[in-house]
Parts: C-alpha cells; structure tokens; sequence
C-alpha cells in the first residue's frame, strides 16, 4: 500500500480522492489550510499550505505520492504554479507527483488545438486555466527525475455537477472526453478512482491523460 498526500484534501476533488484511496487501505494524510469538522475514517489530517513550502515539505515528509488538487482561483490565483513548482524542487526524487489540472489544457481532437483556444471556452475561467496549464508546462520541462501524472478531467467536472461513483471512467489520453451527444462529465467520485487507480498501476508515468465517461 501507498502513503499519499492529498493537497487540498477536503475540497470537491481532493475529499474524493482521499475517501477513495483510504477505502482502498493505503494510508492518507489529507492537507489542507483547516481542518474540517467532518473528517473522512482511516484518513490523517494536518494543516498546510501550499503557500508555506518549507513547512509542506516538513508535513509530508516520508509519503510515496503526493497529490495537489488545489485550483488556481480566488485568493490564489497567480499563487499556484510557483509553489507547485517549488515544491516538486524541494521533495525527494523518490516522491511521485500527482496534479489534478483542469478541462482547459485539453485537446480537442488528437493533434488538434486546445479546449482553451475555443471561442466557446469561458473567459472568466481563462487565468485559473492557463495556471493549471504552467504547472502542467513546468512538469514536462523538468528533467530531474521525479515522476508524476496530470489529470485533465471532464468539463463537466465540479462540484456543482457531483454525479455518483460507478467505479468506471474512460481515458482519453490528450483528448477531452466527450460521449455520443459530445457532453463532457465525471463525477468527483469516479476521477478520484482514475487518480487512485493510476497510483496503483501506473500508466502515464510523466504524461497526462484526461478522464470522462
């Protein structure tokens, strides 16, 4: 079994992800700036920020995988990329990245153009976007030797579209997923089980790939 760190792990994306891999018997330390009231059984939770890298790499020290789940929107929009960033450089090379990304970096259809690049793309959600899409830049500039993964999932991924788990997702390597009618979803549930799933077998070992049903 693992030991994983999920950063952001009492919000939509990173809640899921912890209450799955902790359902599964690896052992969980859930990060995030509080810790909530309702807590996940079997999970560990600690307080840190990504905003704070010395004290995050003192908290997570001695885990195998370590997941950031943490959006660059509100307060830290522009604050993301470069803690990530510092962040990977300070963890041991043993340690496997994880980033759960956005729709935005997408492609649209194999060697075809971006999801962001499309006029219909929302432009509010444009600078949170494009910071996911850094990180994402980052990682596959970096040669030192980590491995990591990044997940783009659905478009419809949220937590004002939750869904249930059915324990099954499609991979759509760079493309977006999209079904018959060409609607994009996931529920957080079934992208925590890709996460988890990829932790255990991996399969994208320094790649992407994007989750939908």
């Amino acid at each position: 079994m693992a030991r994983i760190a999920v950063i952001g792990g009492t919000g939509y994306a990173g809640s899921h992800i912890v209450a799955e891999a902790v359902s599964r018997g690896h052992t969980v330390v859930s990060v995030a700036r509080s810790v909530p009231a309702e807590r996940i059984e079997g999970a560990t939770y600690v307080e840190g920020t990504i905003l704070d890298v010395p004290g995050l790499v003192t908290e997570l020290e001695g885990v195998d995988v370590v997941v950031s789940t943490v959006a660059a929107r509100g307060d830290m929009l522009g604050n993301v990329r470069q803690n990530i960033a510092a962040l990977v450089d300070r963890l041991p090379g043993t340690v496997r990245i994880g980033v759960i990304g956005g729709a935005g970096g997408s492609l649209i259809a194999p060697g075809g153009e971006r999801l962001i690049d499309q006029p219909s793309f929302t432009e509010e959600y444009k600078p949170e976007a494009l910071e996911a899409i850094g990180i994402l830049e980052d990682l596959q500039a970096d040669d030192r030797g980590h491995d990591w993964f990044y997940v783009h999932p659905a478009g419809g991924f949220g937590a004002w579209n939750p869904g249930e788990r059915t324990g099954s997702y499609r991979d759509g390597g760079d493309v977006l997923v999209t079904d018959a009618d060409g609607e994009s979803f996931i529920s957080g549930a079934d992208l925590a089980v890709a996460v988890v799933d990829e932790i255990e077998n991996p399969r994208h070992s320094r790649e992407r790939f994007t989750v939908g049903y």
